[in-house]
C-alpha cells in the first residue's frame, strides 16, 4: 500500500518568492490551515522540499 503525505501549508504565501508561489498550487494549497493528501513520490519530496518553510507534512496511514 503506498504511502500518503498529508500537507499542510502554515504560512501565508504573500511575501514568497514567485517560485514558492508556483509550487504552493502546483501541490493544490493556496492559503493558510488548508490541507491536501498526496502519493508520495520524488516529485512531492521535492516540491515540499523547496517550500519546507511554508508546509508541514505528516505520513497518512
Amino acid at each position: 500500500m503506498p504511502v500518503k503525505l498529508k500537507i499542510t501549508q502554515v504560512v501565508s504565501q504573500l511575501d514568497c518568492l514567485e517560485k514558492h508561489k508556483r509550487t504552493i498550487r502546483a501541490l493544490g494549497l493556496g492559503r493558510p490551515n488548508y490541507s491536501v493528501v498526496k502519493n508520495d513520490s520524488p516529485q512531492i519530496r521535492g516540491m515540499i522540499s523547496s517550500v519546507r518553510h511554508l508546509v508541514k507534512v505528516e505520513e497518512v496511514k
